[in-house]
């Protein structure tokens, strides 16, 4: 058997692991989009390193676009096999595709305005600019949707002949899993685990992640392999004096780019308990998104992912995702309304990357203001308005604009969903004397090298850390 890293690779988006049995067989895990402002992202997007229709199964890991955002692609193609995930997995993937889609078409429309006008300015005189087509439509997100088929946790699934499926809760968001595979012929037998996007203990709301089976070959994630995070209660208080800082003493708005899926239930939960607790300054919550109302939806029907403290808690407030001041916002008039308001308030808003969505605007429209601060509460790859506010710079380009950073730039990442060095290092402990061989992927280039010292020198097998496109033999 052999495996080839598709994506994911020394870096962190765009996760897509090819592996092709002695037989043919050939099982994808994942099919995440690339994500960046780098001009070569939308070719990579477009091109692959393999055939979509030789694929014969994909296997997908959790929800967020950056393991899932190919698959209406993936289909269109030419893959024809099953999609296997978790229930909550696939409701999410389908309302995250459609957002996705939606962002393609929109962006190519106006892309294509451009190019029009300039092409009419031009007369002939110069080459004519090529028009964009978008990765992919709302009608490829329907189409790719026929191919899921989801299933619960910790059951053996048979996939094919002589390949089995059990999935075990990653605590990364709502039904994200690691995937345990079992492949068997010829009278051998090889244990394969992919750790997808590994979550963090004790936090609110989902479970714990749960430790794969021992496996010979694990592929593991290492976004965070090179710090720890702020643990809880220290978070939450630094949460309330940021709030405080700029809400109730500068006056200010306090603008939070996060993912609709994940970090946006988990802040507003914070927010309903501390307003619970009497401690939430008087001022209204937005969460301005409407990918991220609907996200909230679907977690509401899939108690099954919650942790016992969630369920706990339920019993006194109802809705834990919902307080008096805050509200939920899908229309764009409203959310024009919020650029131009003066009253002090916090905005959660979506992309968490701050690439796309109406987040965009709210940090064009409040950078330059010294009484606001925007607080950045999980990854962002550094080639992104995200990655580049975590530097503090003094400047940010946006709409074509340089605006001056005046506003505060506070950073959390402890909200973030990915485990800290120490965390998953915790959650591999039962590979360290089963695993002969250990690929480390989802990291960035200065972080591969330092998570995988520290593992050496805790005794797990040398990990090795392949290029995208690398292939290995197994």
């Amino acid at each position: 058997m052999k495996i080839q890293f598709c994506g994911a690779a020394q870096g962190v988006t765009g996760s897509s692991h090819l592996l092709t049995l002695d037989n043919g067989y050939k099982i994808l895990l994942d099919c995440g989009l690339f994500q960046g402002e780098d001009e070569k992202i939308e070719n990579i997007n477009s091109d692959w390193l393999f055939d979509p229709a030789e694929v014969d199964v994909l296997l997908l890991s959790h929800a967020h676009i950056d393991h899932c955002g190919r698959i209406p692609r993936l289909v269109k193609d030419g893959f024809r096999g099953n999609i296997f995930c978790t229930h909550a997995t696939r409701d999410l993937a389908e309302i995250m595709l459609m957002d996705t889609a939606y962002i393609q078409e929109r962006d190519a429309e106006y892309h294509n305005e451009r190019i029009k006008r300039k092409n009419r300015k031009s007369r002939g005189h110069q080459p004519q600019q090529a028009y964009r087509k978008p990765l992919y439509t709302s009608r490829d997100v329907t189409a790719a949707m026929k191919h899921f088929i989801s299933v619960s946790y910790d059951r053996w699934i048979d996939v094919a002949k002589g390949v089995r499926m059990y999935l075990t809760d990653a605590g990364h968001i709502l039904g994200s899993a690691s995937i345990n595979l079992e492949l068997s012929g010829g009278g051998d037998r090889l244990r394969l685990g992919f750790t997808g996007d590994i979550g963090r203990p004790d936090r609110p709301i989902l479970r714990d992640p749960q430790p794969m089976l021992p496996a010979d070959v694990v592929v593991a994630e290492s976004t965070y392999g090179d710090r720890l995070h702020l643990q809880p209660p220290a978070e939450k208080d630094m949460l309330l004096n940021i709030i405080r800082d700029t809400c109730v003493h500068r006056r200010g708005k306090l603008i939070v780019p996060a993912f609709s899926l994940g970090r946006t239930q988990e802040l507003v939960y914070m927010l309903d308990q501390l307003s619970n607790e009497g401690k939430l300054p008087n001022i209204p919550v937005y969460v301005d998104s409407p990918l991220a109302v609907s996200a909230t939806d679907i977690y509401k029907e899939h108690s099954e992912c919650f942790d016992e403290e969630l369920y706990a808690y339920i019993l006194k407030d109802p809705d834990p995702f919902g307080f008096r001041r805050l509200t939920y916002i899908t229309d764009v008039a409203e959310s024009k309304v919020l650029n131009t308001s003066k009253e002090p308030c916090i905005i959660i808003s979506a992309a968490g990357m701050v690439n796309a969505g109406r987040i965009q605007h709210h940090v064009y429209n409040n950078i330059e203001n010294p009484k606001n601060t925007i607080l950045l509460v999980g990854y962002s790859p550094p080639q992104t308005p995200g990655g580049k506010l975590r530097t503090r710079p003094e400047t940010l380009r946006l709409f074509g604009d340089e605006l001056q950073v005046r506003a505060a730039v506070e950073i959390m990442d402890s909200f973030s969903a990915h485990g800290d060095q120490r965390e998953m290092r915790q959650f591999l402990e039962n590979q360290r004397t089963s695993c002969k061989k250990l690929f480390l992927v989802h990291g960035d280039d200065d972080v591969l090298p330092v998570y995988a010292s520290f593992l050496a020198e805790e005794g797990f097998v040398q990990p090795e850390i392949p290029a995208r496109g690398a292939m290995h033999h197994l």
